[in-house]
């Protein structure tokens, strides 16, 4: 019996993501997960680092391709591939998987089978600094045997966690200093690409 796969993200990975989300409230945006599959166990991808890609035109192809180049040769190099796609969506209260989202999985999924898109909730976000919860402030969706995404039970569970237990701690403090202003995204680079 083949063991179900878990997510391992770093704390650097996951407030990056989640402050992009925050940066840009009233649009959808986008992410990009690198990792790779655990040398030492293959149930385990370890999410080491994240892309913020857009807060505009999220399905623009061209600049999707161009980004997904550019990442692919820089992280590349140190020996990290594309695991995945992160998906924040424009409204508070949709907390359904889009067509985008799950079109870009699939594209991931091409190269990297064991690839998962993670989506952003809103109510565990909103939730975060009134509690003490350890668990990510995401939705895990993976590919079944029919290859469509779905939720990996009611919230994930534990095939997704954070690899340092404070990273919520940490996200909240972040939030609380709006450090969000600090993120650049690919839209961000392409507009002024000193950044």
């Amino acid at each position: 019996m083949v063991a179900e796969l878990k997510y391992e993200i770093s704390q650097n990975a996951y407030i990056k993501l989640v402050l992009h989300a925050l940066k840009h409230k009233t649009t959808a945006v986008n992410g990009i997960l690198l990792g790779r599959v655990n040398p030492q166990n293959d149930s385990v991808v370890e999410i080491t680092d994240s892309v913020p890609l857009f807060h505009s035109n999220l399905a623009l192809l061209p600049s999707l391709e161009i980004a997904l180049i550019m990442i692919e040769e820089h992280y590349g190099s140190k020996g990290l591939g594309i695991v995945g796609y992160f998906h924040a969506n424009e409204r508070f209260d949709d907390a359904e998987l889009g067509i985008v989202a799950k079109n870009i999985g699939d594209h991931i999924c091409r190269y990297f089978p064991q690839a998962a898109i993670f989506l952003l909730d809103n109510k565990k976000l909103e939730a975060l600094p009134m509690g003490k919860d350890q668990s990510p402030v995401m939705q895990l969706y993976i590919r079944d045997a029919s290859k469509n995404w779905k939720l990996a039970g009611p919230d994930g569970g534990s095939r997704l966690v954070i690899k340092e237990p404070a990273a919520n701690a940490v996200l909240s403090d972040y939030i609380s200093s709006e450090k969000w202003q600090d993120v650049v995204d690919f839209d961000d680079h392409l507009d002024d690409i000193k950044k």
